[in-house]
């Protein structure tokens, strides 16, 4: 990102999810540095004034969890490709989930991505997301020891398993071992015994598509099983991609409890129920499943009371032959680092569903938090923010589109919103 520019962007919106504040300002940037107030009237010879009634300018956000093609699955997305579109989504740090090929649990893996990320930051041309890693802790194979857990906690920027019915006593094991580690543990609950192999939540509209239905109780009993173990040992637990209205019942009342524990949805959850499914479209075939209308307005509650502390992209790339199949055997994923926060805003915040603060705590200060990273607020330096024109219509296509995939709902279609790089402004 090129920093030797003079801007002042005049009374555009300000967002800081730290101090929690939502306001006009006027915003002056003098090579890289960034100072606000109400009105800025003195500023250097040849800076740029541009009106920013549609702007809104907010602290960079942080993606707890999405998914590399690499290494494994090159044509689905590359590290680049992945950073790339996180950077042009306004996503200063992504953390990548241990499911490639070869799988992120053991040193020499995680220590070759970690080398090739800051190859890639430090010889692109533009603005990448840095890139962390979680590693699988992979009990079912066989219980990780302490010594190799505190080897991996120095590369990782923390641990996470897919929950197993089987090995819960192999979980709390795990869980004990971790907590003087002081690292994020994170659980997949989505994909476990109980799910009945089902591509859509389980309800009216799976009987009416005539799909396998994923009933809502297996969410509910991984949810509550979790709760009952982090309550017995105390070590803090984050639940990810949390999909039904009773599984948010379930935290809020762990929570009101004391148990530690946080808990995450994704985006496309916030914004799409099975009754959206009807057209079969592959690319809302999501693990976890979309949940059922009520589903929906629970998760955006516990957005707005905190019950859900972070909103997660997953971001997961296919190819277009893999998502070209009937929906029922369509990879389950889609992308969205680069689209996200237009669109939540748009869906969202526009329509006060929840307030400008909330979305941005959920994707900016809470994640940094979790994941130990001192929660970023608007400070004086245009590295640690995002602008946002939320006015802007541009195609979701290949020309736009940093990713390698295609599989999201609004390909070829139009969107309100983009996050712009400030440089663009001054070439413009």
């Amino acid at each position: 990102m090129s920093r030797n520019f003079n801007l002042l962007l005049q009374q555009i919106r300000v967002i800081d999810p730290v101090a929690e504040k939502d306001f006009i300002a006027d915003v002056l940037i003098i090579d890289g540095k960034v100072q606000i107030a109400t009105q800025i009237n003195s500023y250097p010879d040849l800076t740029k004034i541009i009106e920013g009634k549609n702007l809104i300018l907010g602290t960079g956000l942080i993606d707890l969890y999405s998914h590399s093609g690499e290494p494994g699955y090159e044509a689905r997305e590359t590290l680049f490709s992945l950073a790339a579109s996180g950077g042009a989504g306004g996503f200063k740090e992504v953390a990548v989930l241990p499911d490639t090929i070869p799988a992120i649990d053991n040193l020499e893996t995680i220590n070759a991505l970690k080398q090739k990320a800051t190859q890639l930051e430090e010889t692109a041309d533009l603005s990448l997301s840095k890139l962390n890693f979680w590693v699988n802790l992979a009990l079912e194979r066989e219980t990780p020891q302490m010594s190799e857990l505190a080897q991996l906690s120095s590369y990782a920027v923390g641990f996470t398993q897919k929950l197993d019915f089987g090995n819960l006593s192999l979980f709390r094991q795990a869980l004990e071992y971790l907590k003087p580690l002081q690292k994020p543990i994170a659980v997949d609950i989505s994909a476990n015994q109980l799910t009945n192999s089902g591509t859509v939540r389980e309800g009216i509209q799976s009987l009416r598509y005539g799909l396998i239905g994923n009933p809502g109780y297996a969410e509910a009993s991984a949810i509550a099983a979790v709760v009952e173990i982090v309550a017995s040992i105390n070590t803090p637990v984050h639940i990810m991609g949390v999909s039904t209205a009773r599984g948010v019942e379930i935290i809020a009342d762990a929570k009101q409890r004391g148990v530690p524990i946080t808990a995450s949805t994704t985006w496309m959850h916030l914004l799409f129920s099975t009754k959206d499914q009807s057209t079969y479209n592959p690319n809302l075939r999501l693990e976890p499943p979309l949940g059922n209308p009520h589903d929906l307005k629970a998760l955006q509650q516990g957005i707005q009371e905190g019950i859900i502390d972070i909103i997660a992209i997953a971001h997961q790339a296919y190819t277009y032959e893999e998502k070209t199949v009937p929906f029922a055997l369509a990879p389950p994923g889609a992308i969205g680092l680069q689209i996200a926060l237009p669109i939540l805003w748009q869906k969202l915040v526009a329509t006060k569903i929840i307030s400008p603060i909330q979305l941005w705590k959920a994707l900016s200060k809470h994640p940094s938090i979790y994941l130990g990273i001192e929660p970023i607020s608007i400070k004086n330096d245009i590295s640690d923010l995002v602008l946002l024109d939320n006015k802007k219509q541009w195609l979701i296509d290949a020309n736009s589109m940093h990713s390698l995939a295609a599989n999201t709902p609004w390909w070829n279609r139009e969107i309100i919103g983009q996050v712009i790089p400030f440089s663009s402004i001054i070439e413009h």
